[in-house]
């Protein structure tokens, strides 16, 4: 690797370390102010940060990768995430900011429901940390699988320190900077990745002699890589369309939410995210189709079509160019890891050791405990990821449907229907995950191939999960007064938000 590249690669880290610091000093004071910022967040911050975690190391490596491989019909997966993400803005956002806020300032996911369910048992708590922690750490480790790649494809490093740099980067200004840094970094690594989908596709497409040259040719090699709808079947349109359903229960994305300084904010917040989130999606499926081209006629070597990113900002660019794109891939790594250690850190932290260990710990010491425990993630994480041969896009579609099917359900129920119960919201959390983990590990098939292979397991666990969490309810006791009283309290607040 040549010197200017490696300036580039040094000074996004070092930019990242000094907003690590920052976050030290400016928001780590209580176990508030480190796992939630303080709830003082401005909506740009809010909106760049949950789409940089949200797209990780998937939208630059995982998401060009499969459009390589596929052509356009691949890119179903883009359009369900970006009408999901909407619909989270719209539904999900708002709401629960003001709940989390109004049951008692809870600041984690297993918080907010033991809260407004008002579950003295533990038991809503338990499960979902117990969810976050398992599913998080193979969601992490996805993304320090990406960095490995990166590492090895780039610089000639073995995949195995790839991983450990990556990861030891990510814990050094998460465990000291807090959400404030975790979030801020989001932000700064949001606009790269934004102008590095804006460049790279641009560039490419130049060299290859415009639109209608690509187009052309596009058509000449693989008459049917443009086509929407060839080798797409309904099944694996209807599964590809399903990712949307995730977002309503990925924790590292709606925690960001909770955190934006007021309600007025999230209008703002909505369409800063999903201009960014659109022009990034079509960026990351342009870098595919016009890499499959530019691999095609200059017949080069790639040996990893997730890698296709990397390959376009090595031959086609300036080395400090190229330093800062792929630093952009890093930013797309780095700050999902970021966001999951500190979700997973939180419910290990809030939601075990505050409750069952040391319920009169001190904030400081609740502050220690929460770095040591992203430290720990991290390191199981790594081990997991030392297989080199794991693939991007199914570790982080596993983990994505885990989540979306224990967690959507409830969440988008807790919302809007006072009627659901402490009982419902636990038999959805429950038969949501079961569902996922049996239709990705269990011994049935269909035709020979598994059950993940015939459809998305987020539509059979996100069913299941809704269907129990209503009949469950229905049939059990009803919700207090008071759990209907500040239901009903949270529903007028919005009516006057929207006035």
């Amino acid at each position: 690797m040549n010197t200017p590249t490696i300036l580039s690669l040094l000074a996004y880290f070092l930019l990242m370390i000094a907003i690590g610091v920052y976050g030290y000093f400016k928001s780590t004071s209580n176990v508030s102010e480190y796992m939630l910022g303080g709830r003082k967040l401005h909506p740009a911050v809010v909106a760049l940060s949950a789409g940089a975690s949200d797209m990780s190391g998937w939208m630059l490596m995982g998401l060009p990768g499969a459009v390589y491989v596929s052509g356009l019909g691949s890119a179903w997966i883009a359009v369900g995430l970006t009408i999901g993400a909407y619909c989270n803005y719209l539904l999900v956002a708002p709401r629960l900011r003001v709940y989390t806020e109004v049951a008692d300032d809870a600041i984690t996911i297993p918080d907010y429901f033991e809260k407004r369910f008002q579950d003295n048992s533990h038991l809503l708590r338990v499960f979902s940390s117990l969810v976050i922690v398992v599913f998080f750490t193979f969601y992490t480790s996805a993304g320090i699988v990406a960095g490995g790649k990166l590492f090895e494809a780039s610089f000639g490093l073995s995949y195995q320190i790839g991983i450990v740099i990556t990861a030891g980067a990510v814990v050094s200004y998460t465990m000291f900077g807090g959400f404030l840094a975790v979030s801020l970094t989001d932000f700064v690594q949001g606009c790269i990745m934004f102008v590095a989908l804006i460049l790279v596709p641009f560039v490419t497409l130049q060299e290859l002699g415009g639109i209608a040259a690509a187009s052309q040719s596009l058509a000449v090699l693989e008459p049917d890589y443009m086509s929407w709808f060839s080798g797409v079947t309904t099944i694996g349109l209807i599964s590809s369309l399903s990712w949307g359903l995730g977002y309503f229960g990925q924790p590292h994305i709606i925690v960001r939410f909770m955190a934006i300084r007021s309600l007025g904010d999230m209008s703002t917040a909505r369409r800063i995210g999903m201009t960014w989130m659109i022009i990034a999606v079509i960026g990351a499926v342009l870098t595919g189709l016009l890499g499959f081209l530019y691999v095609r006629q200059t017949a080069t070597v790639l040996d990893d079509p997730e890698t296709v990113f990397i390959l376009l900002s090595q031959v086609l660019f300036n080395p400090y160019i190229s330093g800062f794109l792929l630093a952009a891939i890093l930013a797309a790594i780095m700050s999902t890891i970021s966001s999951q250690l500190l979700v997973s850190s939180s419910s290990l932290t809030e939601d075990f050791y505050k409750v069952f260990l040391r319920k009169k710990a001190e904030q400081s010491e609740l502050v220690t405990v929460g770095r040591l425990s992203v430290l720990g993630v991290a390191i199981i994480a790594t081990v997991l990821a030392l297989d080199s041969d794991s693939s991007i896009l199914n570790l982080v579609s596993n983990a994505w449907a885990g989540f979306g099917s224990a967690f959507g359900p409830v969440i988008l129920l807790s919302l809007f229907w006072a009627g659901l119960t402490r009982n419902g919201a636990l038999a959805s959390m429950l038969s949501g995950a079961t569902t996922v983990l049996f239709w990705i590990y269990g011994p049935l098939t269909i035709a020979g191939e598994p059950l993940t292979a015939t459809i998305y397991e987020i539509i059979p666990g996100f069913v299941v999960a809704t269907a129990a969490a209503v009949i469950v309810s229905i049939f059990d006791t009803a919700p207090s007064t008071e759990i209907n009283e500040r239901h009903q309290h949270i529903s007028s607040l919005m009516v006057g938000s929207k006035n």
